[in-house]
């Protein structure tokens, strides 16, 4: 499934949909029809586990013949927020996890020239998240050296605590696209989370694809461009650290829960890489994209 969470206006609540064949099918709504009940925020479902994930595709497949009124809407008239507009906790971001990124990283911004050995963790507040079209708020009091990260995002679907690789994808509810937006002049003695964590620095979206649908997560063509001009290409086949590498390594001292988010890293191609180094500025246009997931856009505009 191709899990939104969507508006039908702008006054009317955020709702749990499914995209299917260019409609926005409202879960909830879905469910009353065929007599179950389903919530209609994507953290509560989320937090069924995964039997609910192979029901719901079931049923809407079935309400796909002839869609129950008011359930189905098209696709182009809804607004398409963050898929978890709201994070309950922190999302775990993943620093220097692409080989040639910690050549770049090393040669521009002081660190360590050597593959790291275990995965870099970092964290980005709730308050990062926007959604498909939202802006990117550039504070110039804050920052001058606004940069861009392309991303793949694995959400947990089921508790995870010192799981092990062999098993840590069965804890994968879906997967996401993340921008991990980062203000190269805000780190503070080595530490990221003020360059990483400003409000709107972490634009998620369109959809979450449920990990049915991804079964191999490296293998997935990421790319991103400025104002139409491209700036990263890779494959998540390039990870240093593997999908469920992070996912056991974080599980060992941290307890993983239904919900959370990780940023697994991006890869070369980011602004303060280049020669001569480049930064966004407001105006700028961003669009992401990550293979089997779909595209993101989103503006830079002042604070």
């Amino acid at each position: 499934m191709r899990l939104v969470t969507y508006r039908r206006s702008i006054e009317s609540e955020a709702r749990l949909g499914a995209i299917v064949d260019g409609l926005v099918a409202d879960i909830a709504l879905l469910g009353r029809a065929a007599g179950v009940e389903l919530p209609h925020r994507m953290l509560d479902f989320i937090d069924l586990g995964p039997t609910a994930i192979p029901a719901v595709t079931a049923m809407l497949a079935d309400a796909a013949k002839a869609w129950p009124i008011g359930v189905a809407v098209p696709l182009t008239s809804v607004t398409l927020l963050a898929p978890i507009p709201r994070p309950r906790k922190n999302i775990f971001g993943i620093g220097l996890n692409y080989i040639d990124h910690v050549a770049e990283s090393a040669a521009a911004l002081d660190t360590s020239p050597d593959l790291p050995k275990q995965p870099v963790i970092f964290s980005k507040p709730p308050t990062t998240v926007i959604g498909p079209n939202d802006p990117v708020r550039l504070n110039a009091n804050i920052t001058r050296q606004l940069d861009w990260e392309v991303e793949l995002a694995a959400i947990i679907g089921s508790g995870a605590k010192a799981v092990t690789r062999e098993n840590a994808l069965s804890h994968v509810f879906g997967y996401s696209l993340i921008v991990d937006m980062s203000a190269r002049d805000c780190r503070r003695a080595g530490q990221w989370i003020y360059s990483k964590g400003q409000d709107s620095y972490a634009p998620m979206g369109p959809c979450i694809v449920t990990a049915d649908e991804i079964p191999d997560p490296q293998t997935l063509d990421l790319w991103l461009t400025v104002n139409g001009v491209e700036k990263q290409r890779s494959n998540t086949s390039h990870m240093l650290f593997k999908v469920d590498e992070l996912i056991a390594d974080l599980s060992q001292g941290i307890s993983l829960e239904p919900g959370d988010i990780i940023a697994t890293g991006t890869p070369e191609g980011v602004g303060a890489g280049r020669t001569p180094q480049e930064w966004l500025g407001a105006g700028d246009m961003i669009v992401a994209t990550v293979e089997g997931i779909g595209q993101l856009r989103v503006p830079v505009v002042p604070a």
